[in-house]
């Protein structure tokens, strides 16, 4: 494999057989990865800063154009099929459920002003579903990747990124932001990236140390409160600009709020749309410190901010779990970890660590012992690094 990315060759060969099991047609072969996000939480809706980066978890593609207007589908991990005619006046949504993500994405080419003829597709991976490292927009990427190569769209990433947000807001159906979608196309190997929600710049940050590892330990609880708080919590950050604005007329997300200039209208806001106003202007500032821990390779103090990031999404933004919170109080505790928090829209899900590579080992036993004794129910760990965006796999024997 020469993409530089940690998918196996045994997976790459698993995907490679099943597709010759479905197609005739030579196909591609496409990693496309999911992502974890550092710090930054509940900032992208207002237009604040995150920290992503891509890492080994990936969905592999094999994709070939088949000389059709069928798109012919292959789920590998679900052994599900899927047809539609790309012809069609307007596309309909299917119950399975993961063709939606790429017939979005043909629908947004479509209207876009892009051809695209028919094609064979088959795809699985190692991305752990529900844990929150956003397998959705490895598929949207993936697709748009794909397509682009075999039908010579020279689709720009951030036209990628765009069109897949738009894909999973317009034909899925999801109101997500567009942190996901920008990660998977523009990450790159040993590094993180800062992201501007309103500009859209971003800015690569050093992250290579061999000696620290991302680990995710996930609750398996699955977050059926997320999408209707995550509403609320959207409104309450807007009652906060509206009352702000009042002050000062520039003022267009809680990203333009000073922490004085919220402190100092306190008493006429709610106590909980002040607690959720200053949980996200206060994230913004830790995104932005975290940036400069890394410049300077002072890990226990980004460790510290990832700490602080869950306690004000567990205290004043009001996402966290019991889980979750169990997790990163365990975390705390144990020797070689330099930073914990909850990772996603909350509710469940899972919690990101930063671990020194020699305290791995303990750090999963411990976890495991503690966190399955107090809950009576498994935790899963996944030990992660941060690798590129989608990228082409090539190997010899193609």
């Amino acid at each position: 494999m020469t993409s530089g990315d940690a998918a196996s060759e045994q997976e790459w060969q698993r995907i490679r057989n099943r597709y010759r099991t479905r197609f005739t047609t030579t196909p591609q072969f496409i990693r496309s990865p999911g992502r974890v996000n550092l710090i930054g939480e509940h900032t992208d809706y207002n237009e604040g800063f995150v920290l992503p980066a891509a890492v080994d978890k990936s969905i592999i593609f094999g994709m070939a154009a088949n000389g059709t207007q069928t798109g012919r589908l292959y789920s590998v991990d679900k052994a599900q099929t899927f047809e539609w005619d790309l012809g069609a006046a307007t596309y309909e949504r299917s119950d399975l459920g993961w063709p939606n993500y790429i017939m979005g994405c043909v629908d947004q080419l479509r209207n876009a002003g892009y051809e695209v003829g028919g094609f064979d597709c088959a795809f699985g991976g190692t991305i752990p579903i529900g844990a929150g490292m956003s397998s959705s927009a490895a598929l949207e990427g993936g697709t748009f990747f794909g397509l682009s190569r075999m039908f010579d769209l020279a689709l720009e990433p951030l036209t990628m990124a765009q069109l897949g947000q738009k894909a999973e807001n317009e034909f899925v159906g999801v109101q997500c932001g567009i942190m996901d979608q920008f990660a998977n196309v523009f990450s790159q190997a040993g590094s993180v990236f800062k992201l501007d929600c309103r500009s859209l710049e971003y800015d690569y940050f050093p992250f290579s140390r061999e000696d620290i590892l991302i680990v995710l330990c996930d609750t398996q609880v699955r977050r059926e409160l997320a999408s209707s708080e995550y509403n609320v919590r959207r409104r309450q950050c807007e009652e906060g600009v509206t009352q702000l604005r009042k002050y000062e007329e520039t003022i267009e997300s809680l990203r333009d709020v000073p922490l004085e200039l919220l402190q100092e209208h306190q008493g006429e806001l709610d106590p909980v749309v002040y607690q959720r106003c200053e949980y996200v202007i206060r994230e913004n500032l830790r995104v932005n410190q975290a940036c400069q821990d890394l410049e300077t390779d002072d890990f226990q103090a980004f460790g510290e901010r990832m700490y602080a990031s869950h306690a004000g999404l567990r205290d004043q933004y009001e996402v966290s779990s019991k889980e979750l919170d169990l997790l990163v109080e365990i975390a705390r505790d144990i020797d070689g970890v330099l930073g914990a928090r909850m990772m996603g829209a909350g509710f469940g899900g899972c919690t990101i660590n930063l671990v020194l590579a020699g305290a791995v080992e303990s750090f999963r036993e411990i976890v495991r012992d503690r966190y399955n004794g107090q809950m009576a129910q498994d935790v899963r760990l996944y030990q992660s690094t941060i690798t590129e965006g989608v990228s082409l796999l090539e190997s010899p024997d193609r």
